[in-house]
């Protein structure tokens, strides 16, 4: 019964992204990825990364490898082949050539996990995501401790043949549903705890931007022209915009950006968050 639930909840969210448009799954690949960095320990919040994205743009902070790892994530949670097609391809990480002097190659660290994998192949795609999610560790599959590879992996496997939604989200709600302890069952129920979880938060997330998009094209429906379209499109599909990431997004003019964006300020329709006179960051207004 918990599995069925769970697996109707993801549903309903596939269902909602293949109605959507491509931005919503963006904004949902940047959301969960940033709260798996938090669960790998390298705590990047949703506007950095969706700047380093963007625009590659780092803080003064030591944070450059951090941000690339949460940018792997995000680009695996938001297309491409699965780990199906290819896992050494998927982690973007190969065997050494041939001569190197290397450890154990990722293809045998890889083969046990794989054949296990494909033994549970009559299991749902949910449960078999999190059987796999457990065993990754002990394959050796990443650095010791490190829990992102894995849970973007079962995050992809999660989601099935999903044709809106790729992933299952994970995190989005919290970490409980990835916390190792406990007995298989034990482990099998916060996994779908923490995926019903989850994809509730999304779905709430979709109503914000959705219900913002709706006021801010009314709002706007009498301006002329491409830029604020597209501007607007830009402020759904990302959590923070700054001028001259709207000017890259949009293909409009800097001078045309900054008309627009303080044109919705005027009306409520966005925020600034840095209270700065310049490098400025808006997000849509709640």
């Amino acid at each position: 019964a918990g599995l069925a639930r769970v697996a109707g909840r993801l549903g309903a969210l596939d269902a909602r992204l293949r109605r959507g448009p491509e931005g919503w799954r963006q904004r949902l690949a940047l959301v969960e990825a940033a709260a798996l960095s938090w669960v790998a320990g390298d705590r990047i919040v949703e506007d950095r990364l969706a700047l380093w994205i963007a625009l590659r743009v780092s803080s003064a902070r030591n944070d450059g490898r951090a941000l690339a790892r949460a940018g792997w994530a995000f680009r695996r949670l938001a297309g491409g082949p699965g780990p199906e097609a290819g896992l050494a391809e998927f982690l973007g990480r190969h065997d050494p050539r041939s001569g190197e002097a290397s450890s154990e190659s990722l293809s045998e660290r890889a083969g046990g996990w794989l054949a296990l994998m494909a033994r549970a192949g009559d299991l749902h795609p949910i449960s078999r995501a999190g059987m796999g999610f457990h065993l990754w560790a002990l394959a050796g599959l990443s650095p010791t401790g490190d829990r992102l590879e894995a849970a973007v992996t079962a995050a992809r496997i999660a989601a099935g043949e999903g044709q809106g939604v790729i992933f299952a989200p994970l995190a989005m709600a919290g970490a409980g549903g990835l916390r190792a302890g406990g007995t298989a069952s034990e482990r099998l129920a916060r996994w779908l705890d923490g995926i019903e979880s989850a994809c509730l938060a999304a779905q709430r997330q979709l109503d914000r931007v959705e219900a913002w998009a709706r006021r801010a094209e009314a709002a706007m429906s009498g301006l002329s022209g491409r830029t604020p379209a597209r501007l607007c499109k830009a402020l759904a599909d990302w959590p923070l915009v700054s001028a001259p990431m709207a000017e890259a997004l949009t293909g409009a003019s800097r001078a045309a950006v900054q008309r627009n964006l303080a044109w919705m300020e005027a009306r409520g329709l966005i925020a600034e968050v840095t209270g700065q006179g310049r490098f400025r960051f808006w997000r849509a207004a709640p």
